[in-house]
């Protein structure tokens, strides 16, 4: 490793390894918790990262020659591509959206413009002025639902770069040519902390016990919990582990919409709008919680509190039995109808609101704290049914 004239060599070393330390450790977590999709990452920030931190590594080791930050760019920019690649494997393409596709075009002009100058000190600024502009699809994202980027690898992030800051500082480089890449990297992945959450960092908090087995993030469940399969009404979501009665199945998230935006007419895979207030649905979060269907034998409901929506386990679901839930149990609104094949000795028919419900289920659902909370007074049933 290179090392600065001025002396101080053992501090620049101690904090180039903490600032190694936390960027590796950073990309293990997310990597970890993209395999168990306990993360749901934008794909176009992360395809204009893997394009960009390769010049922003190389114009940096160009215009701050014999600077050991430079290792430790370069080595983000090999693990940002591992991250990349394992993001595109796991997805199927759709189009970039207008902001996606401007921040992806801004991008690419800023690579032109390196080649046009054919400057290092440039290009590098260039760069630096575009890492903003590629959080943005990420910041976006995050705004919608946090918990898309809830992973300690943001936390860990924001500390290398502040560690990497304080290499930069003992080495005396370029002054404020140097420190702009640092400073920039190091305000972007300490915002997504901040929006995420400043406890993710907490490394205890990441972690959990089931079954004999450890976890990354128990509150939201690994796939290893569940089994995906075919049947007569698509996709379903099989225990492969079993749950006992009242234990935690899967926190419920994805965009929340004014009910007038929800689309009305919605078949198939985009039919995954789950009522959440009178006025507001939940839409698809792209996990595994848009696959669990319907059922009028249920083995699970969903409750609301004030952490988000869970479902749980209303009994004990042996492994290989497939989870469910009624629909019924949030829906407030009468225009709405569903042709029921779940099969089931209880089969309905067809599924309507929580009113089109016998005011014994209505109860039994009650009881069980397993509807929406304006479902939970009998008074705003009786509305509804009036309605």
């Amino acid at each position: 490793m290179p090392r600065s004239d001025r002396g101080g060599d053992w501090i620049i070393d101690a904090w180039f390894l903490v600032a190694l330390a936390c960027s590796f450790a950073g990309y293990a977590l997310y990597l970890a918790g993209l395999r168990r999709q306990l993360v749901q990452p934008n794909r176009a920030s992360w395809l204009i990262w893997s394009a960009t931190t390769g010049v922003e590594a190389s114009t940096y080791a160009a215009a701050n020659p014999g600077m050991p930050q430079s290792w430790i760019f370069l080595g983000a920019t090999i693990a940002c591509l591992v991250v990349t690649l394992a993001i595109w494997r796991r997805s199927n393409w759709a189009p970039p959206s207008v902001n996606e596709g401007f921040c992806m075009a801004t991008c690419l002009a800023a690579l032109i413009l390196w080649l046009v100058c054919n400057s290092a000190l440039w290009a590098h600024v260039l760069i630096v002025a575009a890492v903003p502009v590629s959080f943005w699809p990420t910041w976006e994202s995050v705004w919608q639902d946090r918990n898309r980027e809830r992973t300690p690898a943001w936390g860990l992030w924001a500390l290398g770069d502040l560690a990497t800051l304080i290499v930069a500082a003992h080495t005396h480089g370029n002054g404020a040519i140097e420190y702009a890449y640092i400073l920039v990297e190091l305000a972007c992945h300490a915002s997504v902390w901040f929006m995420v959450g400043l406890a993710t960092i907490n490394p205890l908090s990441a972690l959990g016990f089931r079954n004999g087995r450890f976890f990354l993030t128990p509150k939201h469940p690994a796939p290893e919990l569940f089994s995906i399969v075919d049947t007569h009404l698509g996709k379903a979501v099989l225990a492969a582990q079993g749950f006992a009665e009242g234990e935690t199945i899967v926190r419920f998230t994805g965009r929340r919409f004014r009910a007038d935006k929800v689309p009305s007419l919605m078949r198939g895979q985009a039919d995954r709008f789950v009522q959440v207030t009178p006025e507001h649905y939940m839409g698809p979060s792209g996990r595994i919680d848009d696959l669990i269907n319907h059922s009028c034998a249920p083995n699970a409901g969903l409750r609301f509190t004030d952490d988000g929506v869970f479902l749980v386990a209303i009994r004990d679901i042996p492994p290989g039995e497939e989870i469910a839930w009624d629909y019924s149990t949030t829906l407030a609104q009468s225009n709405w109808h569903m042709i029921c094949q779940c099969r089931s000795a209880e089969c309905r028919r067809v599924i309507g609101n929580f009113a089109s419900l016998s005011i014994e289920r209505q109860e039994w659902f009650r009881a069980r704290n397993l509807v929406a909370p304006y479902l939970r007074r009998r008074d705003d049933v009786k509305r509804d049914r009036a309605a």
